[in-house]
């Protein structure tokens, strides 16, 4: 394993910086270990919608978890406003960093992760592979 430690800064869309990290450092798989942060705008897709929620406001980054690799990510986020209500669901674009996030990434160097297609229900899922030089 490796690990990256960044911080995205204010105003930078959360799922772009994470994206072009994995672009960047040409990960084959990787996990998101911790995120720290907090948010001006938020965009997540809820469990079984077809599109992203869009919200405005102050949120705190509750927890940033998935599964990384330049096959295709799959990232899940959980939110709270000034009230502590928590929600969560699907990382979309126009998650706008308010003050910070502060991430660390793992690299898994023998695996690699793929994104097939599961006749289950239609979706791309994951699939590990040995890493092949």
């Amino acid at each position: 394993m490796k690990t990256y430690a960044f911080r995205i800064k204010p105003r930078q869309d959360l799922k772009q910086k994470i994206e072009a990290f994995v672009k960047t450092y040409n990960l084959k798989a990787g996990a998101i270990l911790t995120c720290v942060g907090s948010l001006t705008d938020a965009t997540i897709r809820f469990a079984n919608q077809p599109e992203g929620s869009k919200m405005a406001g102050h949120f705190e980054i509750v927890s940033l978890t998935g599964t990384l690799s330049t096959n295709g990510s799959h990232i899940h986020i959980s939110i709270s406003d000034e009230t502590g209500k928590t929600i969560g669901g699907h990382l979309m674009e126009g998650c706008k960093v308010y003050t910070t996030a502060e991430m660390v990434i793992t690299e898994l160097t023998d695996l690699e992760f793929k994104r097939e297609l599961d006749a289950t229900f239609g979706y791309k899922e994951l699939v590990v592979y040995p890493k092949l030089n």
